[in-house]
Parts: structure tokens; C-alpha cells; sequence
């Protein structure tokens, strides 16, 4: 296709602008073959040179370490209508480590280029839900919604929130992985704004007015006074309208305890308050989301702990060549022994 990096010649026009725009790559920069290892390029023209470029090879992708795939529907939609074939374990299917994770058989000029985007859309993505699995195993039924996005480059924002609901989250706080989703955004008000109005009724008050009716009402109860009076501050004004208090005291204040959640929810309860859940965030993880849950806790918003997830180390290798079992040493010939692999659409 026009405009493709597909040569070293291509290599060498490719002089993006990099004033007026930001660094991260565009998905048209991304199916353009920008963002390739410039080796793979190299690939192509001597293969090219050496009339092989067309040769039809079978390539398998797997995982360093045990996890939850992530990234499939991206990998598909990056190779297809290259006339290959591809089959793969389902997005959100646990693998084992060095399992077979993917396999891709064609010309290996139709997919060459892709390698180093499609091992780092599968290993960040499957990292990201990886560790969401692990918060979602802590909190069990309870709800929890991704607060990722600020700890990540915008450009892979969503990418890292869809992940987190491939996981097992609940949603997302970002706009456009909740919408890729086919979902609603989901999150409750900074300290800014309360911050702003000076006062946090004020905001509970403002905050019912202005979001939709269906939508549960969360507020923040931390910002200028005790959380537990505060809270009931924010429950005596909204009554059977607030759906959940919600704590995120910094860690200069000890952060969010098992003690004050059960405080809060004590005072709540004798109040006459027991529909107002506790919704707790701030640099949980899934020890401390399990303590939370024990301790009376209703739902959980995390992000450091999913963004900061390390990437699962994908590698592909050549297992067939022009139809014959070949590999590398130290890796066996030929397609892997596997049922899991499933045919996907290309």
C-alpha cells in the first residue's frame, strides 16, 4: 500500500514533522510499519534480493510467564486482509508460561514488519490484565473501576483501561476505553473541585443536580475534615440519593486503613445510612484490596497497581519454513502440541 515502510529506500523518506504534533505514533503510523524494529526492514531487502520475501513460514508467539492475554482483537485487526492465517487463545484466556499464545501462517512478507507491534501490543496489554485479574480475585464480587489513565502516556491510556476490563475491572475512568467497550465512563470527582467550591456538601449538592438520574452518586469525603464526619455530612444532605462515600486520604495522613473504613461504615450504619457504600482508592493493591473488602469496603477504584504492571515478555520464532519444520537452536522444530488455538478471523 502507498505510503507503507516497507524498504530501506521507505526508511529513508519517512521524515516525520515533530513540531506541532505529540510523539506518540498514530494508528496509521503504527499500520504503516513506522513503528517496526528497523532490522525487520532490513529483513524484507535481503530476503527481497534473494527472492524469498513471498516464502510461505508458520511463526508461533510465546509467553515468558503464566498470565491473561490481552491484545488479540488488536493483533487481528493489525493483520487482517494480508491473506493469513491466524489462530490464537481468546482475549481474556489465562496461559501458562511458554505456552503458545498465537500462531501466524502466510508469506512472511505479509506480517514481518508487524513483529515488534504485535509482542508489544500482547505483552503490555497482557500485563495490564494480568494484574487486574489479581485486584479483581482480591475484591471478589465488589466493584472496581480503573483510575489508570494518569499514570500512563495518553497515547496507550485506553489501551491500558480496556485492558484492565479484559481483567476482570468493572469500567473505566477513561473516556475512550469505556466507549471502545461499548460502555459508559465511570468515575466520581477530584479533590480539585471540591477544593474549588470550598466546601464538600456544596459539591454533593451540585454533583446530584447535574449528573444524569441513574447515575450513582459518589463523593469524595477526605478533603478538609474527618472522613466519618464528613460522610455523614454528605449522607444527611443527599439521603437515599448518595450511593457511596468515597476515601482516598493520602498516605502524609496514613492513607485509607481497615480501621477507617470501619469507622466509616459503623457511623453509617447507626446514622441510618446502610445503602451508602465505601468506595476506597489510592495505591491499592490486592493485599490491601482484600483487607479493605474484610473491613467493610463496597467497591475499589485502581490504577498504579494496573499501569505500573510489568509487560509479560512475548517472542516469536519460525517454526515451519516453506513447509519444513525449522527453528533455531534451542528452540523444537515445527508447530507446537497444542488444542487451545482457536482459528480467528482474518
Amino acid at each position: 500500500m502507498e505510503g507503507d515502510i516497507r524498504t530501506l529506500e521507505d526508511v529513508e523518506r519517512f521524515r516525520p514533522d515533530a513540531r506541532g504534533r505529540l510523539a506518540s505514533a498514530s494508528e496509521d503510523e503504527i499500520r504503516r510499519g513506522a513503528t517496526a524494529d528497523v532490522y525487520f526492514i532490513k529483513t524484507l531487502a535481503i530476503l527481497s534480493r534473494l527472492g524469498l520475501a513471498g516464502t510461505p513460514v508458520t511463526a508461533e508467539i510465546f509467553a515468558s510467564r503464566e498470565g491473561l492475554l490481552c491484545g488479540v482483537d488488536e493483533c487481528l485487526e493489525l493483520l487482517r486482509g494480508r491473506g493469513l492465517e491466524v489462530e490464537s487463545l481468546d482475549e481474556g484466556e489465562r496461559f501458562s508460561a511458554r505456552e503458545t499464545v498465537m500462531r501466524i501462517t502466510g508469506p512472511y512478507e505479509a506480517f514481518g514488519v508487524y513483529e515488534t507491534a504485535l509482542l508489544g501490543i500482547l505483552s503490555s496489554a497482557s500485563g495490564w490484565a494480568t494484574a487486574a485479574r489479581e485486584i479483581k480475585d482480591a475484591a471478589g464480587p465488589l466493584p472496581v473501576i480503573c483510575f489508570g489513565s494518569r499514570h500512563v502516556h495518553p497515547a496507550v491510556a485506553s489501551v491500558m483501561e480496556r485492558a484492565a476490563v479484559v481483567g476482570g475491572f468493572d469500567g473505566a475512568s477513561n473516556i475512550l476505553a469505556a466507549r471502545l467497550l461499548g460502555r459508559d465512563p465511570t468515575g466520581t470527582i477530584p479533590h480539585a473541585c471540591v477544593l474549588i467550591a470550598g466546601d464538600t456538601v456544596r459539591v454533593a449538592r451540585a454533583y446530584d443536580e447535574v449528573v444524569p438520574a441513574g447515575e450513582p452518586r459518589t463523593v469524595l469525603v477526605d478533603t478538609f475534615h474527618d472522613e466519618a464526619e464528613e460522610a455523614l455530612r454528605v449522607a444527611e444532605a443527599l439521603g437515599p440519593r448518595l450511593s457511596a462515600v468515597r476515601l482516598d486520604t493520602p498516605q502524609e495522613r496514613g492513607g485509607v486503613t481497615a480501621d477507617l473504613v470501619r469507622e466509616v461504615r459503623a457511623r453509617l450504619d447507626q446514622a441510618g445510612f446502610p445503602h451508602v457504600r465505601i468506595f476506597v482508592s489510592g495505591g491499592l493493591t490486592p493485599a490491601r484490596v482484600a483487607e479493605l473488602r474484610e473491613a467493610g469496603a463496597g467497591g475499589f477504584g485502581v490504577g498504579s497497581y494496573v499501569a505500573a504492571a510489568k509487560p509479560i515478555e512475548m517472542t516469536l520464532d519460525l517454526k515451519e519454513v516453506a513447509g519444513r519444520p525449522l527453528a533455531k537452536r534451542g528452540r523444537i522444530p515445527g508447530r507446537s502440541a497444542t488444542e487451545r488455538l482457536k482459528r480467528q478471523p482474518v
